[in-house]
């Protein structure tokens, strides 16, 4: 298990950027898969994108495929997602997700999670 924390959350218009951070404690955090998930307002938790231990293979939902770019710095033990061309849709509370264990695909439901962080808001204005 690892523990995470996310940042980087914030207010900002349609069509701007942010950049989200998750920092994970432990170890062994090159050996796991990481993503992102969202919920909001009134939706249940949804898939964003995911990243293997190695960072080589990226996967994304589509409504976020091309805007988002989700990565990785082992060294760091810090996973990122980089938000462009936000939309008021994008509106949600943005969690890091932790895969169950070394070396364990992380899919895009919210079973394959082994470790949350506690999230971060995401506003987008219109």
């Amino acid at each position: 298990q690892v523990q995470l924390v996310e940042s980087g959350g914030g207010l900002v218009q349609a069509g701007g950027s942010l950049r989200l951070s998750c920092a994970a404690s432990g170890r062994t955090f090159s050996t796991y898969a990481m993503g992102w998930f969202r919920q909001g307002p009134g939706k249940e938790r949804e898939f964003v994108a995911r990243i293997k231990w190695s960072g080589g293979s990226t996967y994304y939902a589509d409504s976020v495929k091309g805007r988002f770019t989700i990565s990785r710095d082992n060294a760091k033990n810090t996973v990122y997602l980089q938000m462009n061309s936000l939309k008021p849709e994008d509106t949600a509370i943005y969690y890091c997700a932790a895969g169950r264990g070394p070396y364990m695909v992380l899919l895009t439901t919210a079973g394959s999670v082994g470790s949350w962080g506690q999230g971060t808001q995401v506003t987008v204005s219109s």
